[in-house]
């Protein structure tokens, strides 16, 4: 499953308990008709991921829908849900290039013309 819109917040890691549980969240907002604020967890090593995306990068996010159980001191049970990412892609067209344009070499690569007459000019008609 999938996730897309742009990046809304990114919190920091967090570590928890002696074992060293990593979590980080990161919120999208959905680009439709009702945009929605969706949280999406990364943890351990996938925490790291989010190291080279920033607030307002449009991105693509692959989840998995997380369910557990739990049963409150007083004999209820309760069911959460979250959704943990484990890739996420930037959608934002990378710098605009032109790929028909050979490239040019820079002013530094030519030498200048230091011996130039005008008598030996063609009076080409382009």
């Amino acid at each position: 499953m999938e996730v897309q819109g742009r990046i809304k917040m990114i919190g920091q890691t967090q570590t928890f308990g002696s074992n060293g549980f990593r979590k980080r969240e990161v919120v999208v907002t959905t680009e439709e008709q009702y945009p929605q604020h969706i949280l999406v967890e990364f943890v351990q090593d996938k925490c790291d991921l989010l190291n080279n995306y920033q607030v307002g990068q449009q991105i693509k996010i692959s989840i998995n829908l997380r369910g557990r159980e739990w049963v409150n001191p007083q004999g209820e049970t309760k069911y959460f849900n979250s959704i943990q990412g484990w890739r996420i892609e930037n959608l934002q067209p990378a710098a605009p290039s032109t790929p028909d344009m050979p490239p040019v070499a820079p002013v530094d690569a030519f030498e200048p013309v230091s011996d130039f007459k005008e008598e030996d000019h063609d009076d080409l008609p382009f």
